[in-house]
Protein backbone atom coordinates (compact mmCIF):
# COMPACT_ATOMS: atom_id res chain seq x y z
CA UNK A 1 0.00 0.00 0.00
CA UNK A 2 2.94 2.23 0.36
CA UNK A 3 3.86 2.19 -2.85
CA UNK A 4 0.74 3.87 -4.24
CA UNK A 5 0.99 6.66 -2.19
CA UNK A 6 1.86 8.73 -5.08
CA UNK A 7 -1.84 9.18 -6.18
CA UNK A 8 -4.10 10.43 -3.57
CA UNK A 9 -7.54 10.85 -6.02
CA UNK A 10 -8.99 9.63 -8.82
CA UNK A 11 -11.36 11.11 -11.52
CA UNK A 12 -13.90 9.44 -13.20
CA UNK A 13 -14.41 9.73 -16.65
CA UNK A 14 -17.66 8.42 -16.31
CA UNK A 15 -19.90 6.87 -18.99
CA UNK A 16 -19.52 10.10 -21.57
CA UNK A 17 -17.94 13.77 -21.78
CA UNK A 18 -21.32 15.04 -23.65
CA UNK A 19 -22.69 17.76 -21.40
CA UNK A 20 -26.32 16.86 -23.33
CA UNK A 21 -26.37 13.16 -21.89
CA UNK A 22 -25.40 14.27 -18.26
CA UNK A 23 -29.57 15.06 -17.29
CA UNK A 24 -30.83 11.83 -18.95
CA UNK A 25 -27.91 9.54 -17.62
CA UNK A 26 -28.48 10.84 -14.13
CA UNK A 27 -32.85 9.72 -14.52
CA UNK A 28 -31.52 6.56 -15.61
CA UNK A 29 -28.94 5.79 -12.93
CA UNK A 30 -31.52 7.06 -10.53
CA UNK A 31 -34.34 5.10 -11.99
CA UNK A 32 -32.57 1.83 -12.04
CA UNK A 33 -30.72 2.35 -8.37
CA UNK A 34 -34.40 3.03 -7.14
CA UNK A 35 -35.83 -0.02 -8.76
CA UNK A 36 -33.04 -2.13 -7.56
CA UNK A 37 -33.51 -0.82 -3.69
CA UNK A 38 -37.61 -0.89 -4.14
CA UNK A 39 -37.41 -4.61 -5.64
CA UNK A 40 -34.75 -5.98 -3.88
CA UNK A 41 -35.47 -4.51 -0.51
CA UNK A 42 -39.37 -5.42 -0.65
CA UNK A 43 -38.08 -9.11 -1.92
CA UNK A 44 -36.26 -9.44 1.29
CA UNK A 45 -39.25 -7.88 3.38
CA UNK A 46 -41.44 -9.79 1.99
CA UNK A 47 -40.09 -13.20 2.30
CA UNK A 48 -39.05 -12.87 6.23
CA UNK A 49 -42.41 -11.87 6.94
CA UNK A 50 -44.02 -14.76 5.10
CA UNK A 51 -43.76 -17.92 6.90
CA UNK A 52 -44.83 -19.65 4.16
CA UNK A 53 -42.17 -18.66 1.74
CA UNK A 54 -39.96 -19.74 4.91
CA UNK A 55 -37.80 -22.49 2.26
CA UNK A 56 -34.35 -22.70 1.16
CA UNK A 57 -35.19 -21.72 -2.78
CA UNK A 58 -36.77 -17.86 -1.05
CA UNK A 59 -34.05 -18.05 1.40
CA UNK A 60 -31.47 -18.28 -1.00
CA UNK A 61 -33.53 -15.27 -2.67
CA UNK A 62 -33.70 -13.06 0.01
CA UNK A 63 -29.61 -13.49 0.05
CA UNK A 64 -29.55 -12.84 -3.78
CA UNK A 65 -31.59 -9.70 -3.10
CA UNK A 66 -29.26 -8.72 -0.53
CA UNK A 67 -26.31 -9.09 -2.72
CA UNK A 68 -27.90 -7.09 -5.34
CA UNK A 69 -28.26 -3.92 -2.86
CA UNK A 70 -25.01 -4.91 -1.68
CA UNK A 71 -22.99 -4.07 -5.35
CA UNK A 72 -25.84 -1.84 -6.60
CA UNK A 73 -24.93 0.61 -3.37
CA UNK A 74 -21.15 0.20 -3.80
CA UNK A 75 -21.36 1.59 -7.42
CA UNK A 76 -24.45 3.95 -7.82
CA UNK A 77 -24.61 6.32 -5.16
CA UNK A 78 -21.61 7.71 -6.33
CA UNK A 79 -22.68 7.28 -10.04
CA UNK A 80 -25.79 9.30 -9.11
CA UNK A 81 -23.84 12.32 -7.05
CA UNK A 82 -21.64 12.57 -10.02
CA UNK A 83 -23.79 13.11 -12.57
CA UNK A 84 -25.40 15.50 -10.10
CA UNK A 85 -22.42 17.96 -9.69
CA UNK A 86 -20.28 17.54 -12.07
CA UNK A 87 -17.07 16.31 -9.25
CA UNK A 88 -15.74 13.04 -10.67
CA UNK A 89 -12.88 13.01 -8.07
CA UNK A 90 -13.09 10.16 -5.56
CA UNK A 91 -10.19 9.94 -3.17
CA UNK A 92 -7.97 6.33 -2.57
CA UNK A 93 -9.66 5.71 0.36
CA UNK A 94 -13.05 5.97 -1.50
CA UNK A 95 -12.22 4.08 -4.76
CA UNK A 96 -10.44 1.21 -2.43
CA UNK A 97 -13.46 0.16 -0.60
CA UNK A 98 -15.94 0.66 -3.47
CA UNK A 99 -13.89 -1.53 -5.57
CA UNK A 100 -13.48 -4.25 -2.45
CA UNK A 101 -17.16 -4.63 -2.00
CA UNK A 102 -18.36 -4.34 -5.87
CA UNK A 103 -15.68 -7.56 -6.32
CA UNK A 104 -16.99 -8.80 -3.17
CA UNK A 105 -20.69 -8.76 -3.73
CA UNK A 106 -20.73 -9.57 -7.51
CA UNK A 107 -18.49 -12.84 -6.21
CA UNK A 108 -20.86 -13.76 -3.54
CA UNK A 109 -23.34 -13.62 -6.31
CA UNK A 110 -22.08 -16.41 -8.61
CA UNK A 111 -21.85 -18.61 -5.33
CA UNK A 112 -25.45 -18.41 -4.63
CA UNK A 113 -26.44 -18.86 -8.20
CA UNK A 114 -24.75 -22.25 -7.79
CA UNK A 115 -26.11 -23.06 -4.50
CA UNK A 116 -29.58 -22.00 -6.02
CA UNK A 117 -29.34 -24.15 -8.72
CA UNK A 118 -28.11 -27.45 -6.52
CA UNK A 119 -31.18 -26.72 -4.65
CA UNK A 120 -33.62 -26.52 -7.51
CA UNK A 121 -31.79 -29.97 -8.16
CA UNK A 122 -32.26 -31.59 -5.18
CA UNK A 123 -35.98 -30.32 -5.12
CA UNK A 124 -36.43 -31.88 -8.89
CA UNK A 125 -34.56 -34.29 -9.04
CA UNK A 126 -34.77 -36.42 -5.15
CA UNK A 127 -37.77 -34.32 -4.04
CA UNK A 128 -38.09 -37.27 -1.42
CA UNK A 129 -34.81 -36.59 0.04
CA UNK A 130 -35.55 -32.75 0.00
CA UNK A 131 -36.22 -31.99 3.27
CA UNK A 132 -33.40 -33.89 4.85
CA UNK A 133 -31.29 -33.10 1.49
CA UNK A 134 -31.65 -29.17 1.68
CA UNK A 135 -31.87 -28.56 5.96
CA UNK A 136 -31.45 -25.40 7.18
CA UNK A 137 -28.23 -26.29 8.06
CA UNK A 138 -27.02 -26.84 4.58
CA UNK A 139 -28.41 -23.47 3.56
CA UNK A 140 -26.64 -21.58 5.95
CA UNK A 141 -23.69 -23.73 5.28
CA UNK A 142 -23.87 -22.81 1.44
CA UNK A 143 -24.74 -18.89 2.24
CA UNK A 144 -21.79 -18.75 4.24
CA UNK A 145 -19.33 -20.27 2.41
CA UNK A 146 -20.66 -18.02 -0.89
CA UNK A 147 -19.81 -14.94 1.40
CA UNK A 148 -16.61 -15.99 2.50
CA UNK A 149 -15.66 -17.05 -0.94
CA UNK A 150 -16.52 -13.75 -2.21
CA UNK A 151 -15.08 -11.79 0.00
CA UNK A 152 -11.98 -13.83 0.08
CA UNK A 153 -11.79 -13.02 -3.92
CA UNK A 154 -12.43 -9.21 -2.91
CA UNK A 155 -9.48 -9.26 -0.55
CA UNK A 156 -7.04 -10.66 -3.04
CA UNK A 157 -7.97 -8.52 -6.04
CA UNK A 158 -7.92 -5.82 -3.40
CA UNK A 159 -4.55 -6.62 -1.77
CA UNK A 160 -3.03 -7.02 -5.84
CA UNK A 161 -4.30 -4.07 -7.23
CA UNK A 162 -3.52 -1.06 -4.50
CA UNK A 163 -0.01 -2.61 -3.97
CA UNK A 164 0.60 -1.15 -7.55
CA UNK A 165 2.26 2.19 -8.24
CA UNK A 166 -0.41 4.80 -9.41
CA UNK A 167 2.19 7.91 -10.28
CA UNK A 168 0.72 9.11 -13.47
CA UNK A 169 -2.04 9.83 -14.56
CA UNK A 170 -5.60 9.65 -12.55
CA UNK A 171 -8.30 9.35 -14.56
CA UNK A 172 -9.74 6.24 -14.81
CA UNK A 173 -11.92 5.69 -18.02
CA UNK A 174 -14.79 4.20 -16.06
CA UNK A 175 -17.61 5.25 -13.95
CA UNK A 176 -16.27 3.63 -10.63
CA UNK A 177 -13.38 1.69 -9.75
CA UNK A 178 -12.93 -1.60 -11.43
CA UNK A 179 -10.03 -3.93 -11.81
CA UNK A 180 -9.59 -3.31 -15.44
CA UNK A 181 -8.83 0.29 -15.72
CA UNK A 182 -7.17 0.50 -12.43
CA UNK A 183 -4.92 -2.30 -14.15
CA UNK A 184 -4.28 -0.09 -17.11
CA UNK A 185 -4.08 3.06 -15.07
CA UNK A 186 -0.83 1.47 -12.80
CA UNK A 187 2.25 2.45 -13.95
CA UNK A 188 3.94 -0.64 -12.38
CA UNK A 189 3.92 -3.99 -14.12
CA UNK A 190 0.59 -5.55 -13.92
CA UNK A 191 1.39 -9.03 -15.63
CA UNK A 192 1.36 -10.89 -12.42
CA UNK A 193 -2.26 -9.19 -11.47
CA UNK A 194 -3.64 -9.74 -14.08
CA UNK A 195 -3.01 -13.24 -14.21
CA UNK A 196 -4.38 -13.27 -10.86
CA UNK A 197 -7.65 -11.73 -12.17
CA UNK A 198 -8.15 -14.16 -15.32
CA UNK A 199 -7.23 -17.20 -13.09
CA UNK A 200 -9.44 -16.14 -9.34
CA UNK A 201 -11.78 -14.50 -11.81
CA UNK A 202 -12.12 -17.63 -13.90
CA UNK A 203 -11.84 -19.90 -11.38
CA UNK A 204 -14.90 -18.66 -9.40
CA UNK A 205 -16.92 -18.01 -12.82
CA UNK A 206 -16.30 -21.84 -14.00
CA UNK A 207 -16.15 -23.41 -10.89
CA UNK A 208 -19.96 -22.54 -10.43
CA UNK A 209 -20.92 -22.39 -13.70
CA UNK A 210 -19.82 -25.81 -13.85
CA UNK A 211 -21.95 -26.95 -10.89
CA UNK A 212 -24.92 -24.95 -12.47
CA UNK A 213 -24.75 -26.69 -15.67
CA UNK A 214 -24.21 -30.77 -14.26
CA UNK A 215 -27.30 -29.32 -11.55
CA UNK A 216 -29.39 -28.35 -14.88
CA UNK A 217 -28.45 -31.35 -16.65
CA UNK A 218 -29.67 -33.77 -14.19
CA UNK A 219 -32.76 -31.76 -13.87
CA UNK A 220 -33.43 -31.93 -17.61
CA UNK A 221 -33.59 -35.68 -17.43
CA UNK A 222 -35.61 -35.71 -14.96
CA UNK A 223 -37.94 -33.31 -16.41
CA UNK A 224 -38.47 -36.06 -19.87
CA UNK A 225 -38.95 -38.19 -17.57
CA UNK A 226 -41.73 -36.91 -16.12
CA UNK A 227 -45.16 -38.35 -17.31
CA UNK A 228 -47.36 -34.71 -15.78
CA UNK A 229 -47.51 -31.91 -18.98
CA UNK A 230 -48.72 -29.87 -15.62
CA UNK A 231 -45.05 -31.12 -13.68
CA UNK A 232 -43.08 -30.61 -16.32
CA UNK A 233 -44.41 -27.02 -16.96
CA UNK A 234 -44.22 -26.08 -13.18
CA UNK A 235 -40.11 -27.28 -13.05
CA UNK A 236 -39.52 -25.67 -16.59
CA UNK A 237 -41.40 -22.09 -15.18
CA UNK A 238 -39.35 -22.28 -12.10
CA UNK A 239 -36.25 -23.29 -14.12
CA UNK A 240 -36.54 -21.02 -16.75
CA UNK A 241 -36.36 -17.81 -14.49
CA UNK A 242 -33.01 -18.83 -12.64
CA UNK A 243 -31.46 -19.65 -15.45
CA UNK A 244 -32.77 -16.33 -17.27
CA UNK A 245 -30.49 -14.80 -14.32
CA UNK A 246 -27.58 -17.05 -14.52
CA UNK A 247 -27.45 -16.19 -18.21
CA UNK A 248 -27.38 -12.25 -18.02
CA UNK A 249 -24.86 -12.63 -14.27
CA UNK A 250 -22.62 -14.46 -16.28
CA UNK A 251 -22.40 -13.26 -20.08
CA UNK A 252 -21.59 -9.73 -18.09
CA UNK A 253 -19.17 -11.50 -15.84
CA UNK A 254 -17.38 -12.91 -18.66
CA UNK A 255 -17.70 -9.84 -20.95
CA UNK A 256 -16.22 -7.70 -18.70
CA UNK A 257 -13.31 -10.01 -16.96
CA UNK A 258 -12.18 -12.81 -18.54
CA UNK A 259 -11.55 -11.68 -22.77
CA UNK A 260 -8.73 -10.90 -24.03
CA UNK A 261 -7.24 -7.13 -23.56
CA UNK A 262 -7.12 -7.00 -27.19
CA UNK A 263 -10.84 -7.88 -27.71
CA UNK A 264 -12.02 -5.59 -25.13
CA UNK A 265 -14.00 -1.88 -26.15
CA UNK A 266 -13.69 0.17 -22.85
CA UNK A 267 -17.78 1.61 -24.04
CA UNK A 268 -18.90 -1.89 -24.25
CA UNK A 269 -17.68 -3.09 -21.01
CA UNK A 270 -19.14 0.21 -19.32
CA UNK A 271 -22.49 -0.84 -20.92
CA UNK A 272 -22.31 -4.42 -19.39
CA UNK A 273 -21.56 -3.08 -16.07
CA UNK A 274 -24.32 -1.08 -16.23
CA UNK A 275 -26.57 -3.56 -16.46
CA UNK A 276 -24.48 -5.62 -14.11
CA UNK A 277 -24.98 -3.00 -11.54
CA UNK A 278 -28.29 -2.66 -11.75
CA UNK A 279 -29.31 -6.24 -11.91
CA UNK A 280 -32.51 -7.22 -10.50
CA UNK A 281 -33.56 -11.12 -10.44
CA UNK A 282 -35.91 -12.77 -12.87
CA UNK A 283 -36.56 -15.22 -9.87
CA UNK A 284 -38.59 -12.49 -8.05
CA UNK A 285 -41.35 -13.44 -10.48
CA UNK A 286 -41.97 -16.62 -9.33
CA UNK A 287 -42.29 -15.23 -5.99
CA UNK A 288 -45.42 -16.49 -4.40
CA UNK A 289 -46.84 -18.14 -1.13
Amino acid sequence: MENSTEVTEFILLGLTDDPNLQIPLLLAFLFIYLITLLGNGGMIVIIHSDSHLHTPMYFFLSNLSFVDLGYSSAVAPKTVAALRSGGKAISYNGCAPQFFFFVGFATVECYLLASMAYDHHAAVCRPLHYTTTMTADVCVLLATGSYVSGFLNASIHAAGTFRLSFCGSKEINHFFCDIPPLLALSCSDTRISKLVVFFVVGFSVFFTLLVILISYFFICITIQSMRSAEGRKKVFSTCASHLTAVSIFYGTIIFMYLQPNSSQSVDTDKIACVLHSGDFHAESLDLQP
